[in-house]
């Protein structure tokens, strides 16, 4: 059975203090929403709804610039940012109107549609998968993304809670910490803000959602009381709290960046990279990287930078775009869009600008290269 996902990213990010579309602030060489696109690879839905509101046409010339070819891409606008689920309902206009256009829409559908919030780059592919695995192999209504901050500095305060049956434990619904009475804050299981849906279901609960809250806004959660309250059987799959950080502000940014670059790093140091300190190593998620490279303190690799085998780079030495051939040394040097051929030694104090070329065993010291 197909699955759809809607991204919610037409959020302004005013926490963020800048003029850049908050779904487009980068963390490890790669934009929030893009990331939060490649945790859909392993369940490859048939369409992928961006909502975009704030900064629109930036947001969506870069995704359909960055977006690989399984998302499937579609974009749906919210001018009025009413809340989350307003934005769902958005995105799912978009998704049936595509259909209808292909001639495949179907009011009965029973497929899965997953929503998700632009800005949660640390999503695991596997954490999907899980969810939409655990969704419909129990034939639910509906599946929250939860997670539990009992153990975690702060706990539980800003999010929304999960409020479960006393007795059975099924979900019921999802309160936001405003709208939470003394009980329910007390409560550490979280709503992640990440769903799984019966898409037959969603469109007509998201229609008859009400702004009637301290925000005056139409909140997706309370789809979830709405299914409860019909009778569906409303799931829950817990994730790692550290997985699901939301980026609100530049703090929150940063934090998400150290955590995305030490499993970046973790997974170059599992298939043949050493680095001698890798806190001090940063690697953008767009970085290849061949067997029995060496990466001293202060190296920084980023776009779509190529390391063959048996490199070593740094220390203090940042590349950008840039190939380096296997065999080759490079230390303490800026390169740009280069190419540096195989068993070369370039550095110290190098600077290599766009399009410069190095041919195969050239050695070198210090020297300027331009076009």
């Amino acid at each position: 059975m197909p699955v759809n996902a809607l991204i919610l990213a037409a959020g302004e990010g005013t926490r963020m203090r800048s003029t850049r579309p908050k779904p487009l602030h980068l963390i490890c060489g790669r934009p929030l929403v893009m990331h939060v696109v490649h945790s859909l690879s392993m369940v490859r839905p048939a369409h992928t709804v961006v909502v975009v509101g704030h900064g629109s046409e930036r947001v969506t010339k870069r995704v359909i610039d960055d977006a690989p070819d399984w998302a499937h891409m579609l974009f749906a606008e919210q001018a009025v940012q009413r809340g989350t689920g307003d934005a769902a309902l958005a995105g799912l206009d978009a998704l049936d109107t595509s259909d209808a256009t292909a001639g495949s829409h179907d009011p009965d559908d029973t497929s899965t549609v997953l929503v998700l919030t632009g800005d949660t780059p640390l999503l695991r592919p596997e954490t999907i998968d899980d969810l939409v695995s655990y969704h419909e192999a129990n034939g639910l209504g509906a599946t929250v993304l939860v997670a539990d901050l009992a153990d975690t500095p702060g706990g539980a305060t800003g999010y929304g809670r999960i409020v479960r049956d006393p007795k059975s434990k099924r979900v019921l619904r999802i309160v936001e910490q405003r709208d939470a009475t003394p009980d329910e804050r007390a409560v550490t299981e979280i709503n992640t803000g990440i769903f799984a849906f019966r898409r037959d279901l969603l469109g007509p609960a998201l229609r008859r959602l009400s702004p009637h809250n301290t925000q005056a806004e139409y909140y997706l959660t309370d789809v979830v009381a709405s299914l409860a309250g019909m009778g569906h059987q409303i799931g829950a799959v817990t994730a790692d709290p550290a997985e699901t950080l939301g980026v609100n502000d530049r703090w929150q940014l940063a934090l998400a960046e150290r955590e995305l670059r030490a499993r970046i790093n973790r997974h170059w140091l599992l298939n043949g990279v050493t680095m001698l300190d890798p806190r001090q190593t940063f690697v953008d998620t767009t970085v290849s990287i061949g067997r029995d490279v060496t990466l001293f303190p202060g190296t920084i690799l980023q776009g779509r930078t190529v390391l063959g085998d048996g490199c070593e780079i740094g220390p203090n030495t940042r590349l950008v775009d840039t190939e380096v051939g296997d065999g080759s040394t490079v230390e303490n040097t800026v390169a740009h869009g280069a190419h540096i051929g195989a068993n070369c030694r370039i550095g110290p104090f190098a600077h290599l600008t766009p399009g410069s070329r190095v041919a195969d065993g050239v050695t070198t010291g210090s020297f300027y290269s331009s076009e």
